[in-house]
């Protein structure tokens, strides 16, 4: 497979460059990873150069006490601040914990070891701490270095963190041993204290609030299942069947979550309580915004057992978005899948086109296409080499 890329972000960085205040994990997942995916595969030196000039324009971000990072920072002026929401102040662990591959990227292309070791400032604070049942709370406060509140989620504010620490273990060729333990020590935490099984015999992973669950599921949880069967090879005590197993189980929970909507596309959240198994049941959890991570989930399954199952449930998801969230422009999300002729929310999110469509894409291509033994997604889909293919260019 021959990849064409043609260099087009030669100008400046444009508004990146003016009083702007941007969001340091989506600059970095979305156009920093962009560029170095770009540079790999193509081996134009401008997209090198312009990863490196971002991710330093990223750096004061981890000005803080901790050296865990801001979500928020300006780039004028290099001040950083946290969401106003978050947890007193916090840092969202899906957020500092979503840097990992493309700064370790950045400081082998650059030359400069500053951005590994922001990650490895990441890696102290974390180890440091103790964790509540084993996981790992989604509020971190980067001036204390202490937890805020004791929410647990592997979805939304959660998700990426973990899928990082296992990539970030694959991409090293397997010598980072820090990784891979922190990874399947909170692989085994989940399996204990969130993943559940309902009275149909539905796996999902609920989410925990200071100590009570809640029987919820959400889509981007969903991204689990790919997640595990990556992993699956390399589980300690020769479990690797049972992580492929348990991969299959959440693949099998988040269809039944499509299969059992009118559209066939799934709502954002769904429960497990009153009776209720893969369904959700409020209105503000019903719309699907075009997410990838279910056919992620597939794509991964395929590629690990190649059972047909995995393609044909793409394939029904493929028919759906077809039927209904194509529009004149383009697709757009849904407000409610349940609805029989659902309502257009009028917009076309970027990760569809850069996971949604790209998973689809390598869900039906032959395995020499971005063969998973010699390259590895970052969390917006954008493919990096790993191992011995570190370097190629």
């Amino acid at each position: 497979m021959v990849f064409k890329i043609e260099p087009c972000f030669c100008s400046g960085l444009g508004g990146m460059g003016e009083n702007t205040e941007i969001s340091v994990f989506e600059v970095n997942i979305r156009f920093v990873g962009g560029l170095l995916s770009a540079y790999y595969l193509s081996g134009e030196e401008v997209f090198r150069v312009k990863a490196v000039e971002l991710g330093e324009k990223l750096l004061p971000a981890f000005n803080t006490p901790t050296g865990i990072p801001w979500a928020l920072l300006n780039i004028k002026s290099g001040l950083g601040r946290n969401w106003p929401w978050a947890s007193g102040g916090s840092s969202i662990l899906a957020e500092f914990g979503t840097l990992h591959l493309e700064f370790m990227h950045l400081s082998r292309l650059s030359g400069n070891p500053v951005f590994a070791e922001k990650m490895q400032s990441i890696r102290k604070v974390l180890n440091r701490l103790d964790k509540p049942q084993g996981l790992y709370p989604n509020y971190l406060n980067p001036n204390s270095g202490q937890w805020g509140q004791h929410h647990v989620s592997i979805g939304g504010l959660g998700d990426s963190f973990y899928e990082y620490l296992l990539k970030a273990w694959l991409m090293s060729d397997k010598t980072d041993e820090e990784a891979k333990k922190m990874y399947y020590d909170a692989v085994q935490a989940i399996e204990t204290h969130l993943i559940r099984k309902s009275n149909g015999g539905l796996k999902y992973i609920a989410e925990w609030k200071g100590g009570l669950l809640e029987h919820k599921m959400g889509h981007l949880t969903c991204f689990t299942g790919g997640m595990f069967a990556l992993g699956a090879d390399s589980a300690p005590n020769e479990n690797t069947g049972h992580h492929m197993e348990l991969a299959a189980e959440i693949a099998r929970t988040c269809h039944e979550s499509y299969d059992r909507t009118a559209t066939k596309l799934g709502p954002e959240a769904f429960r497990f309580d009153g009776g209720v198994e893969a369904i959700a049941t409020r209105q503000n959890e019903k719309y699907y915004i075009l997410r990838p991570e279910v056919i992620e989930t597939y794509m991964y399954l395929w590629r690990f057992t190649h059972d047909p199952k995995y393609r044909e449930w793409g394939w029904e998801a493929v028919q759906a978005l077809e039927k209904f969230c194509k529009v004149d422009a383009g697709f757009s999300g849904i407000k409610d899948v349940y609805a029989t002729q659902p309502v257009y929310d009028d917009v076309q999110q970027s990760f569809f086109l850069a996971e949604t469509l790209k998973y689809l894409y390598v869900l039906f291509s032959e395995d020499d296409l971005l063969p998973m033994d010699q390259w590895i997604f970052n969390t917006e889909a954008h493919p990096f080499p790993k191992g011995r293919c570190f370097g190629d260019f």
